[in-house]
């Protein structure tokens, strides 16, 4: 399995930006889906987006047009964008990866620990 580890949450008031990465080791990424999942109290782990190895992108409709996810192979590296960024988004994110997936929230074995976002009103 891919170890991975979450990094660049914080505290941050709504409208402002943060950058999460999720740096991977034990084997390379690019045969990897990624996605970036999030749990907030009192609310189901969600999935709010993922890349596939092959590059292809996918968004829940409450991040689209705010959110991006990208993924440098060579670093062994996953990033999330977040831009107007909303009390609502505030949540526990995780980075996940899942082998030659789709971008479906199934099938994801390897987690990080996870990374506290919170957007104040």
């Amino acid at each position: 399995q891919v170890q991975l580890v979450e990094s660049g949450g914080g505290l941050v008031q709504a409208g402002g930006s943060l950058r999460l990465s999720c740096a991977a080791s034990g084997r390379t990424i690019s045969v990897y889906t990624m996605g970036w999942f999030r749990l907030a109290p009192g609310k189901e782990r969600e999935l709010v987006a993922a890349i596939t190895w092959a590059h292809s992108t996918s968004f829940i409709n409450s991040v689209k047009g705010r959110f991006t996810i990208s993924r440098d192979n060579a670093k062994n590296t996953v990033y999330l964008q977040m831009n107007s960024l909303k009390p609502e988004d505030t949540a526990v994110y995780y980075c996940a990866a899942k082998p030659w997936g789709d971008s479906s929230a199934q099938g994801f074995g390897s987690w990080g620990q996870g990374t506290q976002v919170t957007v104040s009103s």
